[in-house]
């Protein structure tokens, strides 16, 4: 006799689908981190730091908000992510610790430690950059959207051209530095326009933006 009604039996495959996406997303991590010559420890204690340090926004100044331009509705990755509440007249700028001072921090090891070269680590940065600058627009009440699997691919593919054998550390770099630049710092005189009462770069989670953004670079390239 089978004991379990059909609504357990979802439950049951909700859970156990859950759990599988976990185990692959953290499989995933601990492949691209292994590519950065990080051991297994080290990689935890990163990827612990970037979860925990999503959760926190350091202010840096506020800036003068207008009514919302009307750009576009709804985007597909958000780089800059405001909290939507009522607009007071200024926007708070701040920088996600897990979303953006992370991944720039963990960029600049690399460049001091992998032996890369100084000219291919600016050609990568800026040909993202750029690309990113392109392909980023800002959305009104919700941040600057880009299309997720743009930067990664382009830094992925300038990686292998510049340095195919050190073009994971180059990919990284190249995409969180790149996207950094190009969609959000680039972008910054559309966030007056936003509606927004707080910015908070590299803020739309851990797993998204700049942060995504560097993780699946290393995987393509």
């Amino acid at each position: 006799m089978n004991r379990f009604n059909p609504n357990s039996r979802m439950l049951l495959f909700i859970v156990a689908l859950v759990l599988l996406l976990a185990v692959v997303h953290v499989g995933v991590i601990s492949i691209t981190f292994a590519k950065l010559g990080l051991t297994q420890d080290s990689a935890f204690v990163l990827l612990f730091c970037s979860l925990f340090g999503s959760l926190i926004n350091i202010p840096l100044f506020t800036i003068k908000s207008e009514k919302p331009i009307a750009v576009r509705d709804v985007p597909l990755s958000s780089l800059l992510r405001p909290y939507l509440k009522p607009l007071t007249g200024r926007t708070l700028i701040a920088v996600n610790v897990g979303g953006c001072l992370i991944p720039v921090l963990f960029s600049v090891y690399l460049i001091l430690s992998q032996p890369l070269l100084l000219h291919e680590i600016i050609i990568g940065i800026t040909v993202v950059a750029v690309i990113s600058y392109i392909f980023s627009f800002p959305v009104p009440g919700t941040g600057i959207g880009m299309p997720m699997i743009i930067a990664p691919v382009s830094a992925a593919v300038i990686a292998l051209l510049l340095d195919s054998e050190h073009s994971a550390p180059l990919a990284y770099i190249s995409g969180t530095m790149g996207v950094l630049i190009g969609a959000d710092l680039l972008n910054f005189r559309h966030i007056a326009h936003m509606g927004a009462l707080l910015a908070s770069i590299g803020g739309a989670g851990t797993f998204d933006g700049i942060f995504m953004t560097g993780i699946l670079a290393v995987l393509l390239a």
